[in-house]
This record gives structure tokens, sequence and C-alpha cells, in this order.
């Protein structure tokens, strides 16, 4: 089942479950991945709607620390919730033992060596882990085994 029909199928379930907050995330990424469709002239492949997905958690986890900081607790649970329902569209996330792993195989496969391969490295790992994992914990690894 595409992305697609997965998410009007959830949207149905969600209005018949009075469900506002799954109805809203759905209802955003939906309007997410219609506005990147018109950017890109044509349907989205797996591969494009997962970076649509990976861009608004981000988001959302980016606003999340800043409502940490802010001590704006009511904000903080709404978000969380949102970010929720938003994991369950993306692909399973690798471990941090999972995502070691990979970052080894990579810096090998580079022959990197020193903090200066740094950009080389996260470039070559960033399109294997993409929407499996999250970016700055993949550079604090990176960073980690280049030092």
């Amino acid at each position: 089942m595409s992305l697609d029909n997965l998410l009007v199928e959830d949207m149905k379930l969600a209005m018949k479950n009075k469900d506002k907050l799954k109805l809203s995330v759905i209802r955003m990424v939906r309007s997410a991945l219609q506005n990147e469709t018109l950017k890109n002239d044509g349907p989205l492949t797996e591969e494009a709607e997962i970076t649509v997905l990976s861009r608004e958690l981000k988001q959302r986890k980016d606003s999340l620390q800043e409502f940490e900081k802010a001590e704006r607790d009511d904000l903080v649970q709404g978000l969380l919730s949102e970010i929720k329902v938003l994991e369950q569209y993306l692909p399973k996330q690798l471990t941090e033992v999972e995502l070691e792993k990979v970052v080894q195989e990579t810096i090998t496969e580079v022959g990197a060596t020193s903090k200066k391969d740094f950009g080389k490295v996260m470039g070559a790992i960033m399109p294997k882990v993409k929407g499996k994992a999250d970016g700055n914990l993949v550079n604090k690894l990176v960073q980690q085994h280049l030092s």
C-alpha cells in the first residue's frame, strides 16, 4: 500500500475515532507531500516521501528542544504526541549499535583517517541511513570515530 493510501485510510480511522491530534498530523503530512509533488512536477518516489517525513519530524524535534528550554510543558506534550504519530510512517529507526556499525564500515570504505575526512564520511553515510537515523546522532558518532 502506498504512503498516500495508508494516510487516507488512517485519516478516515482518525475521523471515526474523533482523534483530532492524529487527524491534524496526517493532514499536515499529506499537505507537505502534495506540496513536494507540485514542486517536483510529478509523483514522489518512496525516497522523496521519506525525505518529506524526515523533514517534518526534524522540525518537530527542533521545536521540542526550544519548548523544553522555555519550559513550555503544555507545548512539549503536544509535540511529543505529534512525533509519535509521524514516526509510525517512517522506516524502523536504526539502534545506536547498528548505526555505529554502519559508521565504522563507511569510514573503512572511504579510507578516512582524520577529522579532515569528516565531510567525505558524512556524504557517504547519509544516503545509507536516510530516514532511518537522526543526523545529529550520525554526526556525533562519526566525530567520535574520527578523533
